[in-house]
């Protein structure tokens, strides 16, 4: 079976825009990658972020599923601990009622911001996430499976109802959510981007291993959210990678800031330490020419026993990041017969 391509977009905030052009810029390229052949087109969650605008998915959900015709469009993901499930499968139906057989509910149990934000989101912050699995039971229940006989809020029906579905998945970084995925018979997509791959394996081999078959997955199905960036040679792919190590590098030391511009990425005054750093980091990273790329992204997928890639290529310059997604689709023979 060929790999299937997605886009993971954050609405990464450039250094010099600010996060209404980020949003513009994520709305632009989703018409784009559904002509270029990519499967889906995901949104993640941030709160009090300077680095990402993504704050409401499901809101940019709806924009992007009202100007594009054929791609799945879906969060990755919705923070669940922060809302009643209720409301998230209203949403998400009313998300199916606009775009039928399209939507796609990711799921998440971290904060996706820092503790105060979390707390400022859902006073019971500190004891949600202990929810979690209770949370996913009740909010497939209202997305149509039904809520046990004895739950206090059974005959409470989310509205509107509607006759397909979104696809649920569970999103995650550890061992926790590919357990919580197997245990309720969902797709699993492990977030490698995050990790650059710490326990990536272990946690896609326990998905697999313990997977219980479901109504809606009869049997496992999983994917890995990377970061990857193509030009068209891999002497372009490394100098465009110089942001992203000197946005990875703040982060790293706990500061999230906009992504650099090149020129203030080649500008910057790296210490030895930080430039060892973001060596590191660029001889992980899934960056080269557009064949050097899809021979890695395939051999990362081997290796998670991966169905589906979602790829994460937040750039300053808009159309280095287009290109990169056009280049991949190439080599990829995605849209082919």
């Amino acid at each position: 079976m060929a790999l299937s391509l997605s886009v993971l977009d954050q609405s990464t905030i450039a250094s010099g825009r600010g996060p209404a052009a980020a949003v513009q810029e994520t709305l632009a390229l989703a018409p784009k990658v559904e002509a270029w052949g990519y499967k889906r087109y995901w949104l993640a969650e941030h709160h009090n972020s300077a680095a990402h605008a993504g704050s409401a998915p499901e809101i940019t959900i709806a924009a992007i599923a009202a100007t594009t015709r054929t791609i799945r469009v879906g969060s990755a993901g919705i923070m669940l601990p922060h809302y009643a499930a209720l409301k998230v499968a209203e949403q998400f139906r009313m998300l199916e009622a606009i775009a039928p057989g399209r939507i796609d509910l990711g799921l998440g149990r971290a904060p996706g911001s820092d503790g105060r934000t979390a707390h400022a989101l859902n006073p019971q912050a500190a004891t949600a996430a202990d929810n979690f699995p209770t949370q996913i039971r009740d909010l497939m229940g209202w997305l149509g499976d039904g809520l046990p006989e004895s739950h206090p809020y059974r005959k409470v029906v989310a509205s509107p109802e509607v006759e397909t579905r979104p696809e649920l998945w569970m999103l995650g970084s550890s061992d926790y959510g590919a357990q919580v995925a197997a245990f309720f018979g969902m797709p699993y997509c492990y977030a490698h981007f995050i990790t650059d791959g710490q326990g990536g394996e272990q946690a896609m081999e326990m998905y697999h291993q313990g997977f219980r078959p479901s109504a809606h997955c009869a049997a496992p199905h999983a994917a890995i959210g990377i970061f990857a960036l193509t030009a068209p040679t891999a002497e372009e792919a490394r100098r465009r990678f110089a942001p992203r190590g000197l946005w990875r590098l703040w982060r790293d030391q706990g500061r999230f800031l906009p992504l650099p511009s090149q020129e203030e990425a080649e500008a910057y005054d790296y210490s030895p330490a930080e430039r060892e750093h973001v060596d590191r980091l660029a001889a992980r990273a899934l960056i080269g020419s557009p064949e050097q790329v899809r021979a890695r992204i395939e051999e990362l997928a081997g290796r998670y026993n991966a169905q589906e890639v979602a790829i994460l290529t937040p750039c300053h310059d808009q159309e280095a990041r287009a290109e990169s997604y056009r280049l991949l689709a190439e080599a990829f023979g995605l849209g082919k017969a």
